[in-house]
């Protein structure tokens, strides 16, 4: 019996943006289709603290754009990894093995079965602006990625409008603060602009040790 050298040990906690084409309060989170069938978009991370092995992680930003023709499930999606200029070689190293599934973890683990084809990863320089309770962020990579994130407003009154996503068992995170997105606009290896999508604010936990 040939036996698999073991894993990496690693984790991840910080701030996390799931922004797309959808429509505010994101359907996968309920086991829906897309809004528009497709899914357009891309999720990032500032990560607060964190470790691969011996590799520090700890102050590294890094984010993923994503295309999927139809519901995520049913796969044949397109990723492209994107990672900060100022990580060293032994962290894109580490990240790139996390963000492929290679080193186990749930979330990266699914999102490598159901993708076709992964691009080759672009180092920009990343600024991200984050404020869960707010609900505003900002990401910028380079001049290949820009999204924001504001409050949904009730169309009537022009209020603040606050909804949370609550899953106790999810993957991805377990409490998310929704927003609006009023852009999402990619030039890289996919591109897509799209105005008025949804938005996801966390704070998560990855690893490969639950």
């Amino acid at each position: 019996m040939v036996h698999s050298p073991p894993q990496t040990e690693w984790h991840m906690e910080g701030n996390w943006i799931k922004n797309c084409s959808c429509d505010p309060g994101c359907p996968c989170d309920f086991n829906a289709a897309p809004t528009h069938h497709y899914c357009e978009g891309m999720v990032a991370m500032e990560v607060a603290d964190g470790r691969y092995g011996d590799v520090s992680l700890t102050g590294t930003k890094w984010a993923v754009t994503v295309h999927f023709p139809g519901p995520l499930h049913e796969g044949h999606g397109t990723l492209q990894p994107i990672l900060d200029a100022d990580t060293s070689q032994e962290q894109r190293d580490a990240l790139l093995a996390i963000m492929s599934g290679q080193a186990g973890g749930a979330m990266f683990e699914i999102f490598a079965a159901i993708t076709e084809t992964l691009l080759e990863p672009e180092f920009v320089p990343i600024e991200f602006e984050f404020d869960m309770d707010g609900r505003t962020a900002r990401f910028t990579a380079g001049d290949i990625l820009e999204t924001e994130s504001e409050p949904m407003k009730n169309p009537v009154t022009g209020d603040e409008h606050r909804a949370l996503v609550q899953l106790p068992d999810g993957f991805e995170y377990q409490l998310a603060e929704i927003a609006l997105a009023p852009t999402v606009k990619s030039s890289g290896g996919i591109r897509f602009d799209h105005l008025d999508g949804h938005s996801s604010l966390a704070e998560v936990r990855f690893s490969n040790n639950n």
